[in-house]
């Protein structure tokens, strides 16, 4: 697990390999990954946005942005979590992944970037 705090919002991530399958004639590596995000700040706050830049070590940076985090725009008061998970496929079984939440502080009305730290996504197998 990784994590990193930012103008007081923790970020934890966990990653975990799905497995293979393929898609389109081709192999496909799925790896999940759990992210809670922790509000220890004295103000509440929502998530917006997110940025992710994905790492393939067989392919190009793929960038991803969107609204919120699974359909969601969670409000975390002084003290609450919120905890959610997705996945990404590679299509090769090494990879990371590095991004931001664009968040709003509701005190001062001021939008600011919440830090994911870069994660790593390996299948167990390939490892040496």
């Amino acid at each position: 697990m990784v994590t990193q705090i930012t103008k007081g919002i923790k970020i934890s991530v966990s990653t975990n390999f799905e497995g293979t399958y393929f898609k389109n004639y081709k192999l496909h590596y799925a790896f999940s990954y759990e992210i809670t995000i922790e509000n220890h700040s004295k103000d509440s706050v929502q998530l917006l946005s997110r940025h992710w830049e994905i790492f393939d070590s067989l392919n190009d940076l793929e960038t991803v942005d969107g609204e919120g985090v699974i359909g969601k725009k969670p409000v975390l008061k002084p003290g609450e979590a919120h905890t959610y998970s997705s996945g990404c496929l590679l299509s090769s079984p090494h990879g990371a992944m590095r991004g931001w939440f664009t968040m709003v502080n509701f005190t001062t009305t001021k939008n600011f970037r919440v830090i994911v730290p870069g994660f790593r996504l390996n299948a167990p197998y390939a490892l040496n």
